[in-house]
């Protein structure tokens, strides 16, 4: 799947999973190793774990972040299911 998130730097987000099970992560652009660390730690993990630590996490004044926002996306893959 992917999603293109929005008011992050990140461009876009690529994950590839396995019934509810999070395989890969990738983001286009944004804080390459601050992206690159939340898509490892994810790895293996639950969709639902994930949005529950990664939903409403913010990025300095913005209302969101990469990690928010790919929770956002991993809401938006598991409606699609």
């Amino acid at each position: 799947m992917h999603y293109t998130p929005k008011g992050v730097c990140s461009t876009g987000i690529d994950i590839e999973t396995e019934g509810n099970i999070i395989r890969s992560v990738s983001f286009t652009r944004g804080c390459s190793g601050n992206t690159q660390g939340v898509a490892r730690l994810i790895a293996g993990m639950d969709i639902d774990e994930a949005i529950s630590r990664l939903s409403g996490i913010k990025c300095g004044a913005k209302p969101t972040s990469c990690p928010d926002q790919l929770a956002k996306a991993l809401m938006e893959l598991k409606a699609a299911q």
